[in-house]
């Protein structure tokens, strides 16, 4: 995926990886409450893909993991 934001979509993966481990779920326990594969959850969490999320899926994320979905997208 060809984008001029590449480094932000690292910082969402990586977020959404702290916030998963926070509420101590594994990719495989987490990929199945938000209805995705375990492929999914690696490729949005890996540092070396740069895989987009739909609205859909980061609200159902947020959901899950009990955060508002805007700290999935603040800059710190």
């Amino acid at each position: 995926m060809k984008t001029e934001f590449a480094d932000r979509y690292v910082v969402l993966g990586l977020k959404i990886a702290y916030y998963r481990k926070k509420a101590g779920y594994t990719q495989e326990v987490f990929a199945e409450l938000i209805g995705k594969s375990v492929n999914f959850i690696g490729q949005i969490e890996g540092p070396s893909t740069i895989k987009g999320v739909s609205l859909e899926t980061l609200f159902k994320m947020a959901e899950v993991l009990n955060v508002p979905p805007s700290k999935f997208l603040e800059d710190d």
